[in-house]
Formats: structure tokens, C-alpha cells, sequence
């Protein structure tokens, strides 16, 4: 025990016990805030906190506040799904956004001219982001339907799921019998070194290919062929 007392002074020798020391009244929301800057998708599409004002360029643009919920188009997953959006506007259809966080790929769709936009999450709070952040940008209850899990229901003509590559996997036989005929998978939350063992995970289902590709994150969209069932 001596020994193993010496040794440990030996290892700390030089060392100084840290200070305690009160911290200067700050307002700590402005503070947080003040990471979070317009994000731009494309030249004209920005995702704008709300306590931003919208910059000139933006012709169209998400005013978000994510609360507690993941999703301020700041990440490059994130960032890929919407550009994907931007580019493939899906007018007039059916989207099903899995694991809506903030709700931002939901009110893009919502935005970019969706008929109807269901957006699911297994946790509350993002369900309650994302119907405060579709208020926020003027869509109704109509349009963006936000809840649990359940309710998902039937074929979607785009499904879009930005979570994490372990549930993509689970969720693979899932997703893909949300997807219509004709229609478009989009997943995201997936490194660069995992696409091989995302493609093989949904190979008896869909054809993963990659799409888009950022700071060692992968976008990997399959489309399911016209008449050919889920």
C-alpha cells in the first residue's frame, strides 16, 4: 500500500488541484443560439433559426427551432437529404419521413410541394418539434401529419429516413414496404466505410446506390421500379 502510494505521487508529481471559481451572469439561450447561423442548402433554399432574420438570396426557406430534437441542417447528413429534396421536389406526392427529429426533412417536403407528409419519431419530444416547426412555417395539419411510430401507414412515393446505420439495418424490411411502386428510398446517418454493409442489409428489398457523399458521410437512394410491388 505505501508503494502503491508513492507510485501514485510520483505519477501526479507537478500537478495542481483545479479552482472553483463563479461564472458571470451571461444570457446562456443568446449564447446557444449564437452557434446556430443560416445554413444554405442551395443558393435560394436556407434553413434560418427563428430567431434569424431570412437572408436576401433565400427564396425559400425553413424557419426552424429544434428544441430538444436533432435536425438544424447543420450536419452533413442533414445537409445531403435536403439537397436531395431541393433537387427532386416531390410535388403532389406522399412522403413518409422516419425519425423526424426537428421535423426538417418533413416541412422540405411540406415546402418543395408534398400532397401530404407523414412524419414519425419513437420519441415525443421530436414529435412535438416538429409540429411547433411546421407551424412556424405555415403548414397545417392538412399537409404534415406528425406522430408515433404507428402512424405510418401504406406506400409512400419518397420515404426518407436520416437515423444512424444499426436501425437503418433493423429497419430495412420495414422502410422498404413503405415504398410505392415507382417510388424512391433516401437514407441517411450512414459513414462512407458503411455503405457495403447498408446495400447488402437492403439488397433482398432495393438496390442501394450512392447519391451524395460529405465529410465521410454517404446519401444512399435506391428507387423501386414502376409495378413492382412492396
Amino acid at each position: 500500500m505505501a508503494l502503491a502510494c508513492l507510485q501514485g505521487q510520483e505519477v501526479f508529481a507537478g500537478c495542481e488541484a483545479p479552482t472553483i471559481a463563479p461564472l458571470p451572469e451571461q444570457d446562456w439561450v443568446r449564447l446557444t443560439q449564437a452557434q446556430f447561423a443560416p445554413v444554405p442548402i442551395t443558393p435560394d433554399f436556407w434553413i434560418v433559426p427563428s430567431w434569424h432574420d431570412a437572408p436576401a438570396a433565400a427564396k425559400r426557406c425553413i424557419r426552424l427551432d429544434p428544441g430538444l430534437a436533432f435536425g438544424t441542417g447543420t450536419h452533413p447528413t442533414t445537409r445531403m437529404c435536403l439537397r436531395w429534396i431541393a433537387a427532386h421536389p416531390p410535388a403532389g406526392a406522399r412522403v413518409l419521413d422516419y425519425g423526424c427529429g426537428s421535423g426538417i426533412l418533413a416541412i422540405a417536403a411540406a415546402l418543395h410541394g408534398a400532397a401530404a407528409v407523414d412524419a414519425v419519431d419513437i420519441d415525443e419530444q421530436a414529435v412535438a418539434a416538429t409540429r411547433a416547426n411546421a407551424a412556424a412555417n405555415g403548414i397545417s395539419d392538412d399537409v404534415l401529419r406528425a406522430g408515433l411510430p404507428e402512424v405510418a401507414e401504406g406506400a409512400y412515393a419518397l420515404v426518407l429516413a436520416n437515423i444512424l446505420a444499426q436501425p437503418l439495418k433493423v429497419l430495412a424490411p420495414l422502410l422498404c414496404a413503405h415504398v410505392a411502386a415507382g417510388g424512391a428510398l433516401v437514407l441517411a446517418g450512414v459513414l462512407a466505410r458503411q455503405v457495403e454493409e447498408l446495400q447488402q442489409a437492403y439488397a433482398p428489398y432495393v438496390p442501394l446506390q450512392v447519391a451524395d457523399e460529405e465529410d465521410g458521410w454517404a446519401l444512399l437512394v435506391a428507387q423501386r421500379a414502376e409495378g413492382e410491388g412492396a
